[in-house]
């Protein structure tokens, strides 16, 4: 059976994971755009470390978990957020401000919600982590 949103699958996958307390977790199917949503995990601390298995199909990602991930999900549609609305979403996906990132896909890359608000630039939203 075909999958309707990977995305969606994997952020559910490290979150049940997290949730185990399982140490790592294997992800597919790989994506560069997975790929760049787990970078920006990685560099807010939410996981340890991530690497591509290539096993011939559709690839893998093999994710270290640091045991930080209390929530993380996709959101569907991908809404498109202007600087000016971030805070609106925030509020909408986050318990608190300051806790938690949006991710959020830009015309600079894949970046989270305080990094695109520096930069003063929009996007379409992927998921959340917190």
């Amino acid at each position: 059976m075909a999958r309707l949103n990977p995305i969606a699958d994997a952020m559910s996958t490290i979150k049940n994971a997290g949730d185990a307390g399982k140490g790592e977790v294997i992800v597919e199917p790989a994506s560069k755009l997975l790929g760049a949503m787990l970078r920006v995990m990685q560099e807010n601390g939410f996981i340890s470390g991530f690497e591509f298995i290539d096993d011939g199909r559709g690839g893998q990602f093999r994710v270290q978990l640091s045991g930080t991930i209390n929530k993380c999900g996709a959101i569907s549609p991908r809404f498109p957020v202007a600087m000016a609305d971030m805070e609106y979403w925030e509020s909408q996906y986050l318990p608190a401000k300051n806790f938690g990132i949006l991710i959020v896909s830009t015309s600079k890359g894949v970046i989270s919600h305080a990094e695109a608000r520096n930069e003063g630039i929009g996007g379409q939203l992927l998921g959340y982590v917190y």
